[in-house]
């Protein structure tokens, strides 16, 4: 009677944090010349479509919670990480397969928001705060002002990117503790999109809704191609 092989042995152990480097290395150099394009390209159609509009932006309502959270200059730190979060879904793509995902999930979110800030043109209020006491947030405003606000893609980018990284790090069982890590972060950056002024509650729950709609569109896609395989 011959022994079945022990599933260690089929199966060996790979240390999650192994796994993830492993996964770094794969196409390395394609994910990063893409993410870098990708990017580049987005901000090239953001900024022409928000000095463009073909007419006059409507200025999104406040609430309750807008009034609640308060202006905060070390926001802006979690406000830039957010193009270093985004680029981590890629990186830890583990095949083609899956990094052509993030990229076909991000590319749709990112048409899907631009077509509607060209159709439904939307800025941010006015509001009464003293730039000049807040540094960062002085240099953001001259860069970005306030225009494209519904939905907010920066939310829209943070949620997918969370819902992807959770994946990938359920994938390789990551510890709990980077999955909170993981969650925690795109919070920080939902929170900062308000504490900056950037956008309003009404265009961070736009832009949740905006990547829960995609990255559900794309689980449901991938398993039907799974199952007619």
């Amino acid at each position: 009677m011959t022994s079945r092989p022990a599933t260690s042995s089929l199966h060996p152990f790979v240390p999650w944090y192994v796994a993830l480097g492993q996964r770094i290395a794969t196409l390395w150099v394609v994910k990063m010349i893409g993410t870098t394009v990708g990017i580049s390209g987005f901000f090239v159609v953001y900024f022409w479509v928000m000095h463009n509009p073909p007419s006059e932006p409507m200025v999104m309502p406040l609430t309750r919670l807008d009034h609640w959270v308060g202006v905060s200059d070390d926001a802006m730190v979690l406000y830039g990480s957010l193009w270093f979060y985004i680029s981590l879904a890629p990186a830890f793509a583990k095949d083609k397969a899956e990094l052509w995902a993030c990229a076909r999930d991000a590319a749709i979110m990112a048409a899907v928001g631009l077509v509607v800030f060209w159709l439904f043109p939307t800025t941010v209020p006015v509001f009464a705060v003293d730039w000049a006491q807040y540094p960062a947030l002085q240099f953001l405003k001259a860069t970005d002002v306030g225009g494209n606000a519904f939905p907010s893609l920066h939310v829209a980018f943070a949620v997918l990117t969370a819902m992807l990284l959770d994946r990938q790090l359920r994938g390789v069982q990551a510890p709990t503790w980077l999955r909170v890590l993981n969650l925690l972060w795109a919070f920080g950056i939902v929170y900062s999109t308000l504490a900056t002024r950037q956008h309003v509650l009404l265009d961070v729950l736009g832009g949740t809704l905006l990547a829960a709609a995609v990255s559900w569109a794309g689980t449901t896609r991938d398993w039907l191609v799974w199952t007619e395989a």
